[in-house]
């Protein structure tokens, strides 16, 4: 069909210069997610004038105050029948670093071979992985927030914890907003979407 031949046309074309080294760009800058946090919450409440601070990894938690952060919010945790934070329960940490590490391999391959066809498989790879992270952040919280044990000693309705921005928990403001590597993730999108631009700008004028 003819849809398919224009496709198949547009897919070999070759990418130029700019477009090769945004995809490198793109790679390099996924590098932060295995050094800085992803995301952060902070608990503010009139007996925690400091806050509780915890960092979320693409392959760790981490509290703030070295650690001991973690276990005063497990310990609120307890009394109102909200299981433990604990990595172990992250599924999402034992594959998060391996995905990243292979969008920026695939990234690198795009470079190399330089075609169209690699750029749009990178774009796609990392749309789904984009939008498939947050959901399942999203849904982890939905799930902490929800799955109250009966026998807690104090009883509160099931809620929702922020996944963006501020909200009032109880006697709690609670902050959740991505962090330095997020924001690296980010940039990496960037980069790929101007290459993507680029490479159309030129299958345009050509």
């Amino acid at each position: 069909m003819r849809v398919f031949e224009k496709l198949d046309e547009l897919f070999a074309v070759r990418l130029g210069g700019p477009s090769r080294a945004l995809l490198l760009v793109a790679a390099l800058a996924l590098v932060p997610t295995y050094l800085a946090p992803l995301w952060n919450l902070t608990m503010f409440a009139p007996q925690y004038q400091e806050g509780l601070r915890l960092d979320i990894y693409s392959y760790k938690l981490e509290g703030g105050n070295k650690g001991q952060d973690v276990k005063e919010i497990n310990l609120l945790n307890h009394y109102i029948g909200m299981r433990d934070l604990a990595t172990e329960d992250f599924t999402e940490f034992k594959w998060m670093p391996f995905v990243i590490g292979a969008l920026a391999l695939v990234m690198v391959r795009a470079a190399v071979f330089g075609k169209m066809a690699n750029l749009v498989d990178v774009l796609a790879m990392f749309g789904y992985f984009g939008a498939f992270s947050l959901w399942s952040f999203a849904y982890k919280l939905y799930r902490y927030g929800h799955d109250l044990a009966p026998t807690a000693a104090v009883k509160v309705a099931p809620f929702m914890p922020p996944v963006f921005g501020r909200a009032q928990l109880a006697n709690f403001e609670v902050y959740s907003y991505p962090a330095f590597a997020s924001y690296a993730i980010f940039a990496s999108a960037l980069a790929l979407l101007a290459a993507g631009v680029i490479a159309w700008s030129a299958v345009r004028r050509g």
